[in-house]
């Protein structure tokens, strides 16, 4: 099993009472305490206004903080999950995330999906286009990065995109380009995207779901004529961990407690995973087994949201002293 680490940027909530002076000082003392421990990757949303309500607190840019991160951290891979195809020109993200494997010596992944958060797409001047046709941006945008990350330029006249030449150098400095995640499990099109193109998928953890998708996969990738054990199945988890159950559920009242006077109305539905065992939410026995059901089903690369990160780091700790071990 490989880990990676949600780094808190404010989108869920998660850094509110730390003064926004002092929010970069503790997402860069998170991100460094991870590049010094088990996980494989730390990641970001790519969100602008807050969930599951926008608020005035902040949320911090994704590709601005992926390369802040390359420059204070020296090991641990850097990724976003997941990009929206829509918020940027495609040739335009190519050469950002060029940059960056430039400036991380070669750290960069691209977590990458067709975006669903209309409020803040209307927000911001992108309209909100129908299901299919951000489903074609995406699959335009990821054929203008391969082409651009394996030649150096990208020339592509879509039905969404329209990019003529357009030059990316240097290019990353990972061999066959920056590893593409693709997000998502639309059955028809979202999962043939990633047959064709991904090193790593990512969609829902729930075990029946989990095995759906990964099917569905398979017939693609055979489709297509790939080798379907070329591609890395990963699953995000918002995972709250004690040392026993009293002390799991003292967690649980300290974030809802701390999100109350944000969310108002709102609060009972942004806890109900946490408190209806949809989320990781247990003992790290509790947890480890979950994850161990999980890897036999053929997950190969957990993500984890801690909620209470920016606040109390002992979660992240007993999962790194119990669970990481208990999986080896």
């Amino acid at each position: 099993m490989r880990y990676g680490l949600f780094i808190p940027q404010g989108w869920r909530h998660d850094l509110v009472d730390i003064d926004p002076a002092d929010q970069w000082r503790v997402m860069r003392e998170l991100a460094q305490h991870a590049d010094r421990g088990p996980w494989e990757s730390l990641w970001v949303y790519d969100h602008f206004h807050t969930v599951p309500v926008p608020s005035d607190e902040a949320t911090h840019e994704a590709w601005t903080l992926m390369a802040s991160f390359a420059a204070v951290t020296d090991r641990i891979r850097l990724g976003q999950m997941c990009t929206c195809m829509g918020y940027r020109n495609p040739a335009y993200l190519a050469k950002v995330a060029a940059t960056i494997d430039i400036v991380s010596g070669g750290r960069t992944e691209m977590g990458i999906g067709g975006g669903w958060y209309e409020h803040e797409w209307r927000a911001y001047g992108y309209g909100f286009p129908k299901i299919g046709d951000r489903l074609g941006m995406l699959e335009e945008g990821v054929e203008i990065m391969h082409q651009a990350w394996t030649t150096g330029t990208a020339t592509l006249h879509g039905r969404h995109y329209d990019v003529d030449g357009a030059i990316v150098r240097p290019l990353p400095l990972q061999d066959g380009g920056i590893p593409l995640w693709i997000a998502g499990g639309g059955e028809k099109v979202t999962l043939r995207i990633a047959a064709k193109y991904a090193q790593y998928t990512n969609w829902s953890s729930d075990p029946e779901e989990f095995t759906r998708k990964d099917e569905i996969l398979r017939a693609h990738a055979d489709d297509l004529g790939r080798d379907q054990a070329e591609i890395v199945r990963s699953a995000n988890f918002n995972t709250v961990i004690g040392e026993d159950e009293k002390d799991v559920a003292a967690r649980l009242d300290r974030i809802e407690q701390r999100v109350t006077p944000y969310l108002g109305d709102a609060t009972e539905a942004f806890m109900r995973d946490y408190r209806s065992g949809a989320a990781l939410v247990g003992t790290a026995e509790q947890v480890a087994e979950r994850l161990a059901a999980l890897r036999e089903r053929g997950l190969g690369y957990a993500i984890h949201y801690f909620p209470e990160h920016a606040y109390d780091r002992s979660g992240v700790s007993e999962f790194e002293r119990q669970v990481v071990p208990a999986l080896r």
